[in-house]
């Protein structure tokens, strides 16, 4: 039972993570200026749609595993291995954020996925591979759009 609290914990940590990096996605939408502006500009807005969703995902398999999903930013500014940002205005600045930001994540869905496969947690286990497949990609994407 012990392992199933800590278990929960890791994912309401990686929740709180989601939070911030989601807000964090919204201002590089809202601020991004330059010659990238309309193409990093729709970028942000389709990572940020994607990370409500996930977001979603997240707080709802913790309630699957019948624990509660931590729901107040207070809450998630203290768990959150994501950091808010300072108001970022530069394209380059702002993809190497998310690069930053990714591999933070990756850790934390990496480590879900050895602990859910340990725990014979399908749901938990096919959600993380999920992401960290995504976030493999993306994070390729983002560093060949940075040379």
């Amino acid at each position: 039972m012990n392992k199933k609290i800590n278990y929960t914990e890791k994912l309401n940590t990686l929740l709180a993570s989601y939070q911030l990096h989601y807000q964090n996605l919204r201002s590089l939408h809202w601020n991004i200026k330059g010659q990238s502006f309309f193409e990093l500009h729709l970028k942000y807005e389709e990572l940020y749609a994607r990370t409500q969703i996930i977001i979603d995902d997240i707080a709802e398999r913790i309630l699957s595993l019948g624990e509660t999903p931590t729901s107040r930013f207070s809450d998630y500014l203290i768990k959150s291995a994501i950091s808010e940002n300072d108001i970022i205005h530069n394209g380059t600045e702002g993809v190497n954020y998310i690069l930053q930001a990714q591999e933070i994540l990756l850790t934390q869905e990496r480590e879900l996925l050895t602990l859910s496969d340990e725990a014979n947690d399908e749901g938990t286990n096919s959600l993380m591979s999920d992401l960290v497949s995504e976030k493999e990609k993306t994070n390729w994407m983002f560093r060949s759009w940075l040379g």
